[in-house]
C-alpha cells in the first residue's frame, strides 16, 4: 500500500501573463522549496520514489527541497499543470472575459473558466478538459500501484484535480480547491480499498511560525 504526498511547486513569477514567462520560481518560492525540504529530513519524513512534471518550476522546487538526495527524480510531462495562461488568454480573444489581477476576482473567475474548459465552449485549447482529466487519473494510478511512499512535485491544478477524483467534486468545488492550493503546500492521498483517498490537505508545517508568515503564499 502505497502513499503520494503531493507538493505544489514554490512561488512562481506572479507578474506573469503567459505559460513561459510564469514558469520560474521567485526568490522567495527558492525559499520555501528549501524550508520544506528541511522540515521534511528534520521530521524523518521518508520516500522510496520522487516524481515531478517537466517544467522548470517543478524541477526547481525539487532540486530546492534536495529531493534527489532521497530517490532519483523521475519527469514525467503527465504531471504538468493545465495551461491556465493560455485558457485565460483564449476565454479574454474569444469571449472578452479578462483574467482578474486580484485573487479574489479569482473566486467568480475560475469556476467559469473551468466550467467554459469543461463544456468545450473555448475553442483550440491546448488539451481538452478531458484529457488533463485523463492523464492526471493515468498517472497518479501508475504511481499509486508502485512500491513504497512516493513524493510528487507539482502545481495546484493537478493537485485540485487529483482530489476532485478522489473526493466526486463538481467544478465549483474543483475550483475552490484549485484557489485555496498554497505554494509549496503538502497534500497526501492513501489507498483506501481500491481507491485513492484525501487524508492531509494545503498543509504548510515549514511555514507555520511567526518570521515565515509573509511566506504563506497563493500567487
Amino acid at each position: 500500500m502505497s502513499t503520494i504526498t503531493l507538493v505544489r511547486h514554490g512561488q512562481a513569477n506572479t507578474s506573469a501573463q503567459d505559460e513561459h514567462s510564469y514558469d520560474n520560481l521567485s526568490d522567495l518560492g527558492h525559499q520555501q522549496a528549501r524550508w520544506l525540504g528541511e522540515h521534511l529530513t528534520q521530521t524523518g519524513e521518508h520516500f522510496e520514489r520522487v516524481y515531478c512534471g517537466t517544467l522548470r518550476r517543478h524541477l526547481q522546487t525539487a532540486n530546492g527541497m534536495q529531493a534527489e538526495a532521497r530517490a532519483p527524480i523521475q519527469q514525467d510531462p503527465r504531471l504538468n499543470e493545465m495551461e491556465f495562461f493560455t485558457l485565460a488568454n483564449l476565454l479574454r480573444d474569444q469571449q472578452g472575459v479578462a483574467m482578474p489581477d486580484s485573487r479574489e476576482g479569482f473566486v467568480t473567475y475560475m469556476p467559469l473558466l473551468l466550467a467554459k474548459w469543461e463544456a468545450g465552449e473555448i475553442e483550440n485549447p491546448p488539451e481538452t478538459f478531458a484529457t488533463f482529466e485523463f492523464r492526471v487519473a493515468e498517472v497518479l494510478a501508475e504511481i499509486n500501484d508502485g512500491r513504497g511512499p512516493a513524493l510528487v512535485v507539482t502545481s495546484g491544478g493537478l493537485i485540485g484535480m487529483a482530489f476532485r477524483q478522489a473526493m466526486g467534486m463538481d467544478i465549483h468545488a474543483f475550483s475552490r480547491t484549485c484557489i485555496a492550493i498554497m505554494n509549496t503546500s503538502v497534500h497526501r492521498l492513501h489507498r483506501l480499498g481500491d481507491d485513492l483517498s484525501m487524508t492531509q490537505f494545503n498543509a504548510i508545517p515549514h511555514l507555520d511560525r511567526a518570521d515565515r508568515q509573509f511566506a504563506q503564499t497563493h500567487l
